[in-house]
């Protein structure tokens, strides 16, 4: 009977010892958990790492057929040690760099993962550039991932005069994505047009003491129906407030020190304004509370005291209905926050109970629901290590890692952004990154598709349906695959005015499918802010949107291939009831008058009631039409008393 490896290791101690001090008597190794005495052999010519190690031990890994190895020296029941790895292809008079790692894992512990080609034998090299003591390490194997493949086709088209597009994000209310471009002292805009062109504007803007040259978001800070700009910078931030219809920008430049990264806009607080934030990379993460009247006020701590902050997203991960913050991290602090809201905007780190504050080093993460239970996940895409983190949602406030089983290990290759979305609208969230997209195959698992464009701003852009990437001065259009879809503008009213932070729900025939409404995700880019949502062969859906007021809207039955406009509130049922009534109202939204059509209703009483009930006007109705200047942006009741009764109808003031 053969003698399980670990056995025979023990028996022959002293010679496999003396073996392990040059490359040439390398120990082969396979699974299992290893013990080293003492690092006191011949050092490596080749050093991945830097540093200037003196002394090195040696193994070996060779397969006979195409695997996935990690090698941690993180071993359970055994003092952890500050060690570092680096593994080599080639031969051991010209070794070739294949994998390394310093401190991936707990205690400054080594973590290494990398795919293996069958029958090439791997050099394994510790050295002793923090510590000569001994330590045990575990060598385990997964399954390598399918070859790569061409899945989803992009064709690149020149964008001639944009300048470096920052934003694909519907600038004029038009339900079209448009192209942003920003400089210190202008913003372009390419305001797509229904046949898919482009036209091109440029507005001259007070100068932006801080530009966008880390990363940008968007949003309506102001509540007047235009998208606002958020510009960090390694100085700091600058804000441009846009007029009410987008043709002109104000800046208010902070004089505060922040060395920005990731920008974002949310209603931190959650009291209906929207807020605006940033990574720090040197110092506490900060906050631009909105006071809702005329300005936006610098606050720092509380949302993340270290350095080291680079990609932040605001998510629902525990599905209590606030928005919560995650952060990863990279550099001189680099444990990655997980911080859920309470009511009042109090962030709280629960990362080191989540086995989320590892030395994992990335710029971003990717948030989506992957698996379709209905709670998000997470991919934490690496920037400069070798390890990548896929974590399922369990549901419960917990985390699994599910990497190696779901095949989005060491061949991704690294990159600062990480970006989720349905590419081929089948239903299942993609993700773009690393080497190119994991297609999502429905079933736990992902393919590479080596074909891809890099990440970049995403939106529809030439308004088929299928969602499209701008990298390196071209719009990637998306070449679609024949499936449907569904995407969801929300307008808020009682919440901010862009609906972020929204929970939006979409429910076919056996699918059920949920995003967040986020300003802000990846790295350095701004993506569209309406929800985009694949319906593969379905042609209904059911759309709910819970909306950061708590306001639920329902609405069923809504056809596929379209842009679903949702002002809050205008679907949900109040203490009036809702009477089926042969008025309309236009237009839809109003601003400074609505005109009532439909039954005779001209010089008749009526009186308009707020969601809650509350009657905020009364009036006679002249000329068929009502002045509602002096009414808030919301979703209102207009009730019209007739002889037969009053008639009761929405509409929805902007």
């Amino acid at each position: 009977m053969r003698k399980p490896l670990l056995l025979v290791l023990a028996s022959l101690t002293g010679q496999l010892l003396n073996a392990q001090n040059t490359c040439l008597t390398a120990l082969p190794v396979s699974e299992g958990t290893y013990q080293v005495t003492a690092i006191d052999g011949q050092v490596s010519a080749v050093n991945c790492l830097g540093g200037t190690p003196t002394l090195s031990e040696w193994y070996s890994f060779t397969s006979p057929v195409d695997t996935g190895v990690i090698i941690t020296t993180e071993v359970n029941g055994f003092p952890l040690v500050d060690t570092r790895i680096q593994v080599f292809s080639g031969t051991c008079d010209a070794l070739i760099c294949h994998a390394s790692d310093d401190d991936d894992g707990a205690g400054l512990s080594s973590l290494v993962q990398f795919y293996a080609a069958a029958n090439v034998t791997y050099f394994i090299d510790f050295d002793n550039r923090w510590s000569s003591n001994g330590f045990h390490f575990t060598l385990s194997l997964f399954p390598p991932p399918p070859p790569p493949v061409d899945l989803i086709q992009f064709s690149p088209v020149t964008i001639p005069g944009m300048g470096y597009c920052m934003a694909a994000v519907d600038m004029n209310n038009d339900q079209l994505d448009d192209l942003v471009a920003p400089s210190a002292s202008s913003v372009r805009i390419g305001h797509q047009q229904p046949n898919g062109t482009f036209d091109f504007v440029t507005i001259a803007t007070e100068t932006a003491t801080h530009t966008a040259s880390w990363s940008m978001c968007v949003g309506d800070l102001d509540k007047n129906g235009a998208n606002d700009l958020m510009y960090g910078s390694g100085s700091g931030v600058s804000l441009m407030f846009s007029n009410d219809d987008g043709t002109a920008f104000s800046a208010t430049n902070y004089p505060n020190y922040v060395f920005c990264q990731r920008t974002n806009m949310v209603d931190l607080d959650n009291d209906g304004n929207l807020d605006a934030f940033s990574c720090h990379d040197v110092d506490a993460n900060v906050a631009f509370i909105n006071n809702g009247v005329d300005s936006l006020l610098f606050e720092q701590g509380g949302y993340g005291e270290t350095c080291g902050n680079y990609g932040s997203v605001f998510t629902d991960y525990n599905n209590d209905g606030l928005v919560d913050l995650f952060v990863a991290k990279c550099g001189c602090d680099p444990k990655d926050l997980l911080m859920p809201n309470s009511p009042g905007g109090v962030f709280t780190d629960v990362a080191p109970d989540l086995g989320l504050d590892d030395s994992h080093q990335s710029w971003s993460s990717a948030w989506g629901d992957f698996d379709n239970d209905g709670d998000m996940d997470v991919m934490i895409g690496s920037s400069s290590s070798t390890v990548h983190k896929l974590m399922r949602n369990n549901g419960d406030g917990t985390f699994t890692n599910i990497t190696n089983e779901a095949g989005v290990n060491a061949n991704n290759g690294q990159s600062i952004e990480w970006t989720t979305h349905d590419f081929n609208n089948d239903g299942w969230l993609d993700i773009l990154g690393g080497a190119g997209l994991l297609v999502n195959n429905g079933d736990g698992t992902f393919t590479m598709d080596v074909s891809a464009p890099d990440n970049g701003p995403v939106g529809d852009l030439d308004h088929d349906g299928y969602l499209d990437v701008v990298a390196n001065g071209s719009i990637n259009i998306n070449q679609s695959t024949g499936n449907n879809w569904l995407r969801i503008h929300p307008v808020g009213s009682v919440s901010n005015s862009n609906g972020i932070g929204a929970r939006i729900i979409v429910t076919t025939d056996g699918m059920q499918q949920i995003r967040d409404v986020k300003s802000g995700d990846g790295f350095e880019f701004m993506s569209s802010l309406m929800a985009h949502f694949g319906l593969a062969q379905a042609s209904t859906a059911t759309v709910e949107v819970r909306w950061p007021s708590g306001i639920v809207d329902h609405i069923q039955d809504v056809a596929a291939n379209q842009v679903l406009v949702v002002y809050e509130g205008f679907s949900t049922t109040t203490v009036l009831e809702e009477t089926k009534p042969d008025i309309v109202i236009f237009p839809v939204p109003a601003r400074d008058r609505i005109t009532i059509g439909g039954a005779d209703t001209n010089n008749r009483s009526a009186q308009i009631f707020s969601t809650t009930g509350a009657l905020v006007l009364s009036a006679t109705i002249r000329a068929n039409t009502i002045g509602i200047e002096e009414l808030n942006r919301g979703v209102y009741i207009l009730e019209v008393t007739t002889p037969d009764g009053p008639l009761r109808t929405r509409f929805v003031k902007d």
